[in-house]
């Protein structure tokens, strides 16, 4: 009866625990964090949840088709400097072109799994690796590791994979607020440009677009953004006005 009571409370702690995990991997979305602080809480999450030697994201270049190391809560200098994985080549690879998770036993004696040396050296042995997907659209990998061999259970790989989709999710978000953001400050610079050209204009008697020539070459000069420069001409103009 003991025993059966203990089993009841490890499963009610696991559930609160993953509750949690999912509470905060949600309340991420719209955290408005930049990507990269975004990422590393996602592989902390991950990794406390499925109590993982490492935790690792791989998102995806669309344009060179290879999975690239993001975030990893790993202090292995080996792994996190691990090439980038071609689309279709090793479990991660193979589960990002198919939009499906993969679980193995043992990476290091499984020959799909490309870094068989870096696994045997950090103590690398099971691996769950799951796609990150938004509206069927694969965007990256979550993987996880462990220290010894370890078959996954069902309410482990059900977590893995409602945490994958709520971090892609997040991920969507926080690359959508970075366009959004880069245009905005796109915006910003050109309006500082036009309006620090037309003071140049006027103060040196030239034509537009010789003072955008000067701004230009003031800025590659000074190794300074054209931003700065338009903007301590500006600053120069409302200075020498005010006096």
């Amino acid at each position: 009866m003991a025993k059966i009571k203990s089993t009841k409370k490890e499963h009610y702690q696991i559930y609160v625990k993953q509750i949690e995990a999912l509470a905060k991997i949600a309340n991420l979305i719209t955290s408005g964090l930049y990507l990269d602080e975004l990422l590393r809480l996602i592989v902390n999450v991950t990794a406390e949840i499925m109590n993982s030697k490492i935790s690792s994201l791989m998102l995806l270049d669309p344009e060179k088709k290879e999975l690239v190391v993001k975030a990893t809560q790993s202090i292995s200098e080996a792994y996190n400097k691990k090439p980038n994985v071609t689309l279709g080549q090793g479990i991660a690879g193979i589960v990002a072109q198919e939009n499906k998770p993969l679980y193995v036993v043992d990476v290091r004696e499984d020959d799909r799994y490309l870094n068989r040396d870096i696994a045997k050296k950090e103590g690398l042995c099971s691996l769950a690796s799951v796609p990150l997907a938004v509206k069927g659209k694969v965007i990256g990998v979550l993987n996880c590791y462990t220290s010894k061999k370890h078959k996954f259970a069902k309410h482990e790989t059900d977590i893995l994979g409602t945490l994958a989709s709520q971090a892609a999710i997040a991920i969507e978000h926080a690359e959508l607020d970075l366009r959004v953001r880069s245009a905005e400050e796109a915006l910003t610079t050109r309006k500082l440009v036009e309006r620090a050209k037309d003071i140049l204009s006027q103060e040196v008697n030239i034509v537009p677009s010789e003072a955008y020539r000067l701004i230009q070459k003031q800025s590659m000069d000074t190794r300074k953004s054209m931003r700065e420069i338009a903007e301590a001409i500006i600053l120069a103009k409302e200075v020498k006005t005010r006096h």
